[in-house]
C-alpha cells in the first residue's frame, strides 16, 4: 500500500466511514462487528457528526471519531487510534460515562437511558490475550449473570492479525485487514468474502490520488506522530501526569465542541430542539440559541 494513503490514520478512517455517501460502508462494518457479540444486525445508521470539508486536520474542532446512532436510538462511537495514548481504559469509560449521561434531560427517569456503545480500533496491542477482537459488558464475576446492557466496550487490536492469513469466508477479520494495510494483491479476495469492501477500497483509492486529500493527510499524519512523541517523552520523563490534566482539559472542551456540532447537524435536518437536546447532551436553550 506504498501508494496510498493509510486508513489507520483517523482523517482517512472517517473520510472511508464517516461521511454521508459512505453510510452502508460504515452499517456493514457495524453489522460485522456486531455479529461477534452476538447482536441483532441494525438495518439503518444515522450518523451525528458526519465528516465535511470544514474537518481540517491540525483544527482542535475537528473531531475525527465517529458518532451514530440506531433507529433505536443506541449510541456508537469509534474512535481509531494509531498510537498509544496511555490509559485507554480509563479515557474509554470517562467518555461512555458522559455520553450515556448526557442522555437525560431534567424530569425524565432513568428508563429514558439508552444503550452506549463504544468500539476502540488500536494500532497497537493492548489487552493481555491473543484475540483480536474483544467485547466487554457488565456481568456477575462467577455466574456470567449480566446486570445490564447498556454499557458494551469493544477492543479491536490491529496488531495482532497475521497479514499473511487471508480468510476463506466473509465476517470482521476481512475488514481489520483492510484497516490495517493488506497488500493490494490480497484486495480481490478480501471484496469476495466481503463485496462492501470494494466502496471502501475504492474510496481510499479515490483520496489517495487527490492532491488536496494527500495534502490533508500528511497535515494529519505529521500532527499525529507529533502529540505520540510528545506523550512518548513525557512518560519517559516522569512528567505525563501535569501534561495529561492539561490534555484532559483538551478532551472534555473538545466534548462539548462535539455536542454542538451534532446539535447543528440535526437542526438543519429541523429535528425538534427537545430531541436534538435529548441526544447531544445540551440544555434546550443552549440548542435554541445555536439557531441563531
Amino acid at each position: 500500500m506504498s501508494d496510498l494513503l493509510d486508513p489507520r490514520n483517523d482523517f482517512v478512517f472517517k473520510r472511508i466511514f464517516g461521511s454521508e455517501e459512505n453510510k452502508d460502508v460504515l452499517l456493514v462494518f457495524l453489522n460485522r462487528t456486531f455479529a461477534e457479540s452476538g447482536e441483532q444486525p441494525l438495518t439503518e445508521i444515522v450518523l451525528l457528526n458526519p465528516y465535511t470539508d470544514k474537518d481540517a486536520p491540525l483544527d482542535k474542532q475537528s473531531i475525527f471519531d465517529i458518532w451514530a446512532k440506531t433507529a433505536e436510538g443506541k449510541l456508537i462511537n469509534i474512535e481509531m487510534q494509531l498510537f498509544n495514548k496511555y490509559d485507554i481504559e480509563k479515557r474509554t469509560l470517562y467518555y461512555w460515562s458522559k455520553r450515556y449521561s448526557s442522555q437525560l434531560q431534567e424530569g425524565q427517569t432513568y428508563k429514558e437511558l439508552k444503550k452506549c456503545v463504544t468500539i476502540n480500533i488500536l494500532n497497537y496491542s493492548f489487552i493481555a490475550n491473543e484475540r483480536y477482537h474483544n467485547v466487554f459488558h457488565l456481568r456477575e464475576d462467577h455466574t456470567g449473570l449480566e446486570l445490564s446492557d447498556d454499557l458494551e466496550v469493544h477492543f479491536m487490536e490491529l496488531s495482532k492479525l497475521d497479514d499473511q492469513s487471508v480468510p476463506m469466508e466473509g465476517g470482521l477479520i476481512n475488514w481489520l485487514l483492510f484497516l490495517k494495510g493488506a497488500d493490494k494483491s490480497n484486495w480481490e479476495v478480501l471484496q469476495m468474502n466481503e463485496p462492501t469492501l470494494k466502496k471502501a477500497m475504492d474510496t481510499l483509492e479515490f483520496l489517495s490520488q487527490d492532491q488536496e486529500a494527500r495534502r490533508l493527510y500528511e497535515e494529519r499524519q505529521k500532527y499525529l506522530h507529533d502529540e505520540a512523541s510528545m506523550i512518548e517523552w513525557a512518560t519517559e520523563k516522569g512528567i505525563a501526569q501535569g501534561i495529561a490534566k492539561g490534555i484532559e482539559k483538551g478532551l472534555v472542551e473538545g466534548e462539548k465542541r462535539k455536542a454542538i456540532e451534532i446539535a447543528k447537524n440535526m437542526l438543519s435536518f429541523g429535528i425538534e430542539v427537545s430531541v436534538i437536546a435529548k441526544t447531544s447532551g445540551l440544555t434546550e436553550s443552549e440548542v435554541e440559541a445555536l439557531k441563531d
